[in-house]
């Protein structure tokens, strides 16, 4: 029998409002107790691990992680996606459908499935894919696709840009309660442009997507959900009209929900400055109004989750002009860093922004994940939540290096991860873990 010991931690567990200084035992790869008077309940022969008072945690769950395998292995693979995704406390992630060849096929969501489960490292949750090659035109499978294992149903980064298609998906994916998840851009406002229409894109010379784009998507899918009732998902939300929209439509009682990612909260359209290409998203970034808008909505519960919006990049595909550069930017590694940064800030307590990254995504993709119950499997992040570093895109974990946060100092530093029980991650300057 394995036995594990944390104590000397802050257990923080959203998912039951748990935040205590405390201890929490793990038997054969679950956790078997947080309440441990003394050495009560304590097998002899336990492990022992010393927190030194950091936090432990859930392991964080990602909603939205675009990884290159099948097809694109030379920006990301399973393994190093894994990797990565265990140095930032990651212990499961949702993936996009959009690969080569999409995810559209029911035999590739269990071979992902089987694939994360091979690296021992993190669980994969696949998205299967919602119309035909992610092209937007015929709807997908989603029944076998469903009963395969898909967790929720996308094209990914591109947008249902047909009403008559999102109508019936959201109509068809009625009938299973399954989520659907929508990028939320206009694909025709922005289609060309690179940046967030505006005084900085102008006076770059930068072909500009306005911000408009994303509230025009939002509306129209927003009235699709009033007329079918069905389960519907906003990914990357970025503008304040964007979340004002969806704040209304809560308060309407529709089934919507939505997540933002990192970028959103923490940088504002001038990290572009000097066309640096890291910085070049899909949303754009975008202004200073809008970044304090998305905060805002974290803080008062409109916007789900907090997701990396991991999406590598080949080196070749960024040393492009930023025009044609490709969009997206690493998140896994700097996914909690990032987050904390608006606790320090007092946007949001501790408990609440560990929950959007725990409890929260994972109750939204029906997971069995996100909290430290009895009986679980012990997924753990332990955090020391002070220690300072700063991002180096030089060094970052995984294969892809195009971090939007190159630079970036933050606060927040995982030590160690677990995954059913066993050390996945430790930190070298971090504490020593069995």
């Amino acid at each position: 029998m394995s036995v594990l010991l944390f104590e000397n931690v802050r257990l923080i567990d959203p998912a039951r409002g748990l935040d205590r200084p405390g201890r929490l035992l793990v038997r054969d790869g679950a956790i078997a107790g947080t309440d441990l008077p003394g050495a009560e309940g304590v097998p002899e022969g336990a492990t022992t691990i010393d927190g030194g008072g950091a936090i432990l945690c859930p392991g964080l769950v990602d909603m939205r992680v675009a990884i290159g395998e099948p097809g694109f292995e030379y920006r990301e693979t399973v393994a190093s996606a894994a990797r990565a995704a265990a140095a930032g406390g990651i212990t499961t992630m949702a993936v996009l459908p959009n690969s080569q060849p999409a995810i559209d096929d029911p035999a590739l969501v269990r071979l992902l499935r089987a694939r994360g489960e091979e690296t021992g490292i993190v669980s994969i949750l696949p998205y299967g894919a919602l119309t035909c090659r992610c092209e937007g035109a015929e709807m997908a499978e989603i029944g076998l696709l469903h009963e395969a294992g898909a967790v929720a149903f996308t094209d990914g980064t591109k947008a249902i840009a047909d009403t008559r298609t999102m109508r019936l998906a959201l109509t068809y994916a009625r009938g299973f309660d399954a989520l659907v998840v929508q990028h939320p851009e206009d694909p025709s406002l922005a289609r060309g442009g690179c940046a967030t229409d505006g005084e900085l894109a102008t006076r770059l010379g930068l072909p500009g997507i306005p911000a408009a784009a994303e509230a025009i998507m939002i509306a129209r899918d927003l009235r699709l959900v009033e007329l079918t009732k069905g389960r519907l998902h906003f990914g990357h939300v970025s503008t304040a009209e964007g979340v004002e929209l969806i704040r209304a439509a809560k308060a309407r009682g529709l089934r919507v929900t939505c997540d933002t990612a990192p970028p959103y909260f923490d940088l504002n359209e001038t990290a572009i400055g000097d066309f640096r290409t890291y910085a070049k998203l899909s949303p754009p970034l975008r202004g200073e109004a809008d970044r304090r808008a998305i905060c805002d909505a974290l803080a008062d519960g409109t916007i789900d989750a907090i997701a990396s919006d991991h999406a590598p990049c080949d080196a070749d595909d960024k040393r492009q002009p930023f025009a044609v550069a490709a969009a997206g930017g690493t998140g896994l590694a700097t996914l909690l860093a990032v987050t904390l940064a608006q606790v320090h800030g007092g946007t949001l307590p501790m408990i609440e922004a560990l929950g959007l990254l725990t409890h929260r995504p994972a109750a939204l993709l029906g997971a069995a994940a996100g909290t430290l119950a009895e009986g679980v499997a012990a997924d753990l992040c332990l955090f020391d939540p002070d220690r300072a570093w700063r991002v180096d895109a030089d060094d970052m974990p995984g294969r892809a290096q195009n971090t939007p946060f190159d630079g970036r100092a933050l606060e927040g530093r995982v030590l160690g991860t677990w995954k059913a029980g066993r050390p996945v991650f430790a930190h070298a300057g971090g504490r020593p873990t069995p």
